[in-house]
Parts: C-alpha cells; sequence; structure tokens
C-alpha cells in the first residue's frame, strides 16, 4: 500500500534520521533495556503471532518479542542500528526480519500484523498522526498495540527540553513527548482502536555522579550529540551545565554514585 507523506515532513523525517544517525545509541539503547521488556510483557505475546516493533533501534524490544516465540518483523529508518540489532539477534540465533523504513510508510499490507509494539521510537517519527494511522492500519481488526514513551514531566522530556533552549526544534516538528500523554496518544488513533488504557512507570539509571551522565549523552545520544556539535564552546559548556543541573535537581544519592528515575508512559490499544 502506498502511503502519501508531505514534502515537508519527508524533509523533517530527514533531518531527525540524521540526528538518530549521529552518537552511538547502542551505548544508551542499553540502559532502557528493562522499558523493552515491560512493553512485550505487556503485549502478552503467544508464540506464532506476527509481531511488528516499529522503530526497533538497536532490537531490544524485537529479540524480546521473537524470544517469546513470535514471528517478528522490526522496522527502522537508521541502518547503522539496524545492523546492530541484526547481529545480536544472530548471536541469540533469534530470526527477527529486520526491514529499513520509517514510522510513517510502512512497507506492509493492512492487517498484517497481530502485534504492534513500539519503545520509545515511534514517539520520534516526525508526523505523529501518519505514523498512529501506519501502525493501526498494519494491525489486524482485534489485535494489539503497546506503545511506550518517555513523559514530557519525566527526567528524559527535562533533558529534551533543555536541548530545545539551546538548539531550536525544526520547524513543524511537535514534541516527542506527546506521545506520553494518554489523551494525545488517543486521539492519534481515534476510532481506529476499539480500547485503549495507559499507566506510567519508571525506569532507574545509576551513574556515578551527575558529569557522568551529562558527558555520556553529550557524546553518544543523538539528540544531545547533535544538537552540542552545532555549538561553539561556551554553547556546549552552557547545555553541559544545564544538563548536570537537571541531573542533579532529580538525583538520589546512593552508595557509590547516584540514581535517577526516567518515566515513561505505556499505552495499550485493541484494534477496532
Amino acid at each position: 500500500m502506498t502511503t502519501s507523506v508531505s514534502p515537508d515532513r519527508v524533509a523533517l523525517r530527514a533531518r531527525q534520521q540524521k540526528v538518530w544517525s549521529s552518537g552511538d545509541y547502542n551505548r544508551i539503547a542499553a540502559l532502557t533495556v528493562p522499558v523493552n521488556e515491560r512493553t512485550v510483557a505487556t503485549a502478552a505475546i503467544v508464540p506464532d503471532e506476527h509481531v511488528l516493533d516499529v522503530a526497533t533501534g538497536t532490537g531490544h524490544s524485537a529479540l524480546a518479542a521473537a524470544r517469546q516465540g513470535g514471528r517478528v518483523t522490526a522496522i527502522d529508518y537508521v541502518p547503522t542500528l539496524l545492523e546492530i540489532a541484526r547481529r545480536r539477534a544472530a548471536a541469540e540465533c533469534l530470526d527477527v526480519d529486520f526491514v529499513e523504513a520509517p514510522a510513517e510508510v510502512l512497507p506492509f499490507g493492512n492487517g498484517a500484523f497481530d502485534v504492534g509494539i513500539s519503545t520509545i521510537g515511534i514517539m520520534f517519527a516526525a508526523d505523529h498522526d501518519q505514523a498512529a494511522r501506519e501502525l493501526a492500519r498494519v494491525v489486524r481488526p482485534g489485535g494489539r498495540i503497546v506503545v511506550t514513551s518517555w513523559t514530557s514531566d519525566g527526567f528524559v522530556g527535562g533533558m529534551l527540553a533543555a536541548v530545545g533552549k539551546h538548539v531550536a526544534p525544526p520547524p513543524g516538528a511537535r514534541p516527542a513527548t506527546l506521545w506520553g500523554e494518554e489523551g494525545h496518544v488517543a486521539s492519534l488513533f481515534g476510532d481506529r482502536v476499539a480500547s485503549l488504557r495507559s499507566h506510567t512507570g519508571t525506569l532507574t539509571v545509576r551513574f556515578t555522579d551527575a558529569d557522568e551522565f551529562a558527558d555520556l549523552f553529550l557524546g553518544y545520544y543523538g539528540p544531545t550529540f547533535s544538537a552540542a556539535s552545532t555549538l561553539d564552546d561556551d554553547g556546549r559548556a552552557s547545555l553541559r551545565a544545564d544538563l548536570i543541573a537537571l541531573a542533579e535537581s532529580r538525583q538520589t544519592r546512593i552508595v557509590g554514585g547516584i540514581s535517577i528515575d526516567w518515566e515513561y508512559r505505556l499505552v495499550e490499544a485493541v484494534r477496532s
């Protein structure tokens, strides 16, 4: 099925693809594995169900679904991340079909999947409405959709807001953390789903100190890495100071370091 995407959205998607191709997201994705596992557990996949993982990144949710016996297809628009995911699947002898594609243009037929999932992935699509339409389209009636996203009030939402203070988002971009609001996701899916509910959870991440957090994300996380690369020395120092201040404002002291809770929202829907 051919899906039309406006030229401005195509341009925005290309810009965002460049962001997510920068840094080394594999280093960050390792921190969020418990969220991937939570998404897949909520989807309650049974053997032989056809599962689509949207914006799979380095494949953590896709592999978790395959371990449950699902017949898994996973898409992403960053080739380097897909290559990492393929190597990880091969190392575990898991059969996952990884396909290069954007969330807004899924190369699959209507109702091709029993389950559609996305863990902190579809939220970064350039076109929220089109991405939601596509996900709903490829899930069969009665099938399940589970989407997990960072919230605007949570730590990652605060980090993305801090980046936005230093580097303005591209024209037309909607905040990714809108996917962390049940009402927004409900409006995106509309009558394509028969039911929708959500709840929040937290991921606890540990660091030696706030400086370590800031340097890790400035060095490897696409949005912060890309933003820092556009700034001069003073600008990068200011962004780093803001990230450190954010971490210090949310941290809990533990033996040997700090812990920070990252809030996410998990949305469950049933295709109408």
